[in-house]
């Protein structure tokens, strides 16, 4: 039997008294921000204290911008004492997403991403749904809560990023909640955080992602090296993908001890989430959505044969593994060739 959303919003309301002093953790990204936002607010007067802290450091110019112009309070885990807290949420995740996760049990988990079959007192996972976002704004509604510009603003703008503007998995409840939201969302706050994409060191890596990617049969190969923010991948990976003949888009680079390997594909008969569970779930994590996803492998989990300094290398191991789950790519376009037939350049 389907479960209505006054259902659920009684269930998750459910767990919580007024002395409790709630934690919403979160890997901080914008869906993963505006919901937690959305926990704070249905919570309000009816719990002694919440509190949103995040597990991940947050350079991503974009996250730290919509922080910034929508004032969020938000504290790092380690400010945290556990002592103190008496409920946990997890929202935009389940609990083996993050190995720091598992410092606190959930009371409550939401999320949109595959279930993992992780259980707490009360769960809300719906891999169908584009963002974690919509479930968030289904239980405000459910509440009669009106949100104000700034909640409206973030939830919004995780439905448009999740989901890539609806170009990716999308349900009519996604459309549903952004169509409601529009109504009381700060469209110039928006924009203005949307176009805070990349910091001045980031511009770097942009150089070398295009002077050593390797363009095979509509797949872009990218190793990047050591990365100081692993966020820099995601950029390149989306922004690769809005090339014309590109259809799969795969950047990575190594930071804290782990090979992080970003995928992007245009979500014609591909699946970015299988894909990247079979080439490498069995050295680290591994998993996502069909057009989207990302592998995590310690860096002592790969070949001890294999040069980590050595970027063609790891390269071409990458391609290796991909191709082995894929079938291989046909023709390889050189940098110069690219840019000839693209830009119509000569180099």
């Amino acid at each position: 039997m389907k479960i209505t959303r006054s259902e659920r919003l009684r269930r998750f309301t459910g767990q919580f008294t007024g002395e409790d002093h709630v934690l919403v953790l979160i890997n901080a990204d914008p869906d993963a921000i505006a919901s937690a936002m959305a926990v704070k607010r249905l919570l309000w007067r009816k719990v002694a204290s919440v509190t949103i802290a995040h597990v991940n450091v947050i350079k991503r110019p974009d996250n730290q911008e919509m922080i910034r112009l929508l004032g969020v309070k938000i504290a790092y885990i380690e400010s945290i004492d556990p002592d103190r807290i008496t409920k946990t949420v997890l929202v935009d995740s389940q609990p083996d997403h993050h190995e720091r996760f598992a410092e606190f049990e959930p009371s409550v988990i939401i999320d949109h991403h595959p279930d993992t079959k992780a259980r707490a007192p009360y769960t809300d996972i719906r891999p169908n749904y584009g963002a974690t976002a919509t479930i968030l704004t289904e239980y405000l509604r459910a509440a009669r809560i009106k949100p104000s510009a700034k909640l409206a603003t973030a939830l919004f703008l995780a439905i448009k990023t999740d989901t890539s503007n609806f170009e990716r998995q999308t349900v009519i409840e996604d459309l549903k909640a952004f169509q409601f939201l529009f109504r009381h969302a700060n469209i110039h706050l928006a924009r203005r955080i949307e176009q805070a994409e990349i910091s001045f060191d980031f511009l770097k890596y942009f150089r070398a992602a295009l002077d050593n990617m390797k363009l095979r049969n509509g797949r872009v190969f990218v190793h990047l090296g050591t990365v100081t923010n692993p966020d820099v991948c995601v950029l390149l990976a989306d922004f690769f993908m809005r090339l014309t003949c590109v259809d799969w888009s795969i950047v990575s680079g190594i930071n804290s001890g782990k090979l992080i390997i970003i995928m992007r594909n245009d979500g014609i008969r591909k699946d970015a989430g299988k894909v990247a569970k079979q080439s490498f779930g069995e050295m680290g994590s591994a998993g996502g959505h069909k057009g989207i996803s990302r592998a995590e492998i310690p860096v002592e989990a790969l070949p001890s044969s294999m040069d980590m300094e050595d970027n063609k290398q790891v390269a071409n191991w990458i391609i290796k593994k991909f191709e082995k789950t894929t079938g291989p790519g046909k023709g390889e376009i050189s940098m110069a060739a690219f840019q000839k037939s693209f830009f119509g350049l000569d180099t």
